[in-house]
């Protein structure tokens, strides 16, 4: 009966105060994206217009988005294969660029798929993901090419790797996820092997870590290995990060305290001190019932932080658009309009990143939060001039 009366109880919270605020808060995204479609920023701003804007990166990367779509056109792996090895051991920008990779093959092969090409037979399948091999279909096949012609090349075996993560993170809910994110382990460890120096492939693992729930200790026993490659990796950290929040494997005093103690440690010249941004990001409420949250000391203290950090670091860091895009999202929340538009300025074409990537249209989310930093900041008095 206590437990009857319980849930009747929460029932009628849900109903009075829950679901109500949930359905303002959904017709205020709503209003957002109508408002991003019926503004123009571009106008007079520059800013790409939403059905442009480049899903697969955080911020440009001109040599990238050449090879790509080279390698997409002819569907030949050898373009993108040359990049990473001139990327050498320029570890941040290389994980970034494993990233991209990795997963405009997933975009393409999605694509593919929903056009409808028949999959390769199963047993031209490596880890349970099937390539399409209909001439002249862009279908990632380049990227399966490249692991069987070239399997000694670390560049192939990182990028299917995490290939393979984003495959399965497609769907959580299939009978195969377990399986391919046990093979992506299984290529990881290949990867390691063909180069021992390469931090890349450990930090493809801590997202199979989080996954697969791996044990304290052994999750611990990976962030060494890695931080004794890459002691100051952003990139690392923002991988390691979700594991130790309540979405994860811990809670939101662990992921404060990861990200505080990573903050604290850091040297001048690293993205490090924005770390405690995403941890907040991480916690969010559902439901923002607290007004004014934006505007909180704690929030406060993380933003300043987070944009101490981009003016450190030098402005074609590779990850510091991933910082920019965060940065953009609690700006425009905080009604902080004109250090919005700056970061919008360097950032704007791309949408490859948190948190426009949590949603399901990165391009239109992202396109809302502009279109409310351009009225915000023309209401306040802002012009084009004045950036």
């Amino acid at each position: 009966m206590e437990a009857l009366l319980v849930l009747v109880a929460l029932t009628a919270i849900f109903g009075v105060l829950v679901a109500p605020a949930m359905r303002r808060r959904r017709q205020r995204m709503e209003g957002a994206q109508g408002y991003a479609r019926a503004l123009d920023p571009g106008a007079g701003y520059g800013f790409v217009p939403a059905e442009h804007l480049d899903v697969r990166l955080p911020g440009p990367d001109h040599e990238l988005v050449e090879a790509l779509e080279e390698t997409q056109r002819t569907q030949d792996w050898q373009p993108v294969a040359r990049l990473l090895a001139l990327t050498g051991d320029e570890w941040e920008l290389r994980w970034q660029r494993v990233q991209s990779m990795a997963g405009a093959a997933a975009m393409e092969l999605a694509q593919a798929r929903e056009l409808g090409v028949p999959d390769a037979p199963a047993g031209d399948a490596t880890g349970g993901v099937s390539f399409r091999k209909e001439a002249g279909a862009r279908d990632a096949r380049w990227l399966r090419e490249w692991r069987t012609q070239q399997p000694d090349d670390a560049g192939g075996a990182e990028v299917y790797a995490q290939f393979l993560v984003w495959q399965a993170l497609t769907d959580p809910s299939s009978a195969d996820h377990r399986i391919i994110l046990e093979e992506a382990r299984t290529v990881c460890g290949e990867a390691v092997g063909l180069a021992p120096a390469d931090p890349t492939p450990h930090i493809t693992e801590l997202f199979v870590a989080r996954h697969l729930s791996y044990r304290r200790a052994d999750f611990e026993e990976l962030w060494a290995t890695l931080r004794r490659k890459a002691p100051h990796h952003m990139g690392a950290h923002l991988a390691a990060l979700p594991y130790w929040s309540e979405k994860g494997c811990g809670s939101r005093a662990d992921a404060d305290a990861f990200a505080q103690t990573a903050a604290a440690q850091a040297p001048e010249g690293t993205l490090l001190p924005a770390l405690p941004l995403f941890a907040v990001y991480e916690h969010l409420p559902e439901v923002n019932v607290v007004r004014g949250l934006y505007q909180s000391e704690e929030i406060e203290k993380a933003v300043e932080a987070a944009e101490y950090a981009v003016d450190q670091v030098e402005a074609a860091h590779p990850v510091r658009p991933h910082v920019l895009h965060m940065l953009v999202c609690f700006l425009v929340r905080a009604e902080r309009y004109g250090e919005a538009m700056e970061a919008l300025r360097v950032v704007d074409g791309y949408v490859g990143a948190m948190p426009w990537a949590d949603s399901g249209d990165p391009a239109q989310h992202y396109a809302a939060y502009r279109a409310l930093a351009v009225a915000g900041w023309e209401a306040s008095g802002g012009a084009h001039a004045q950036l």
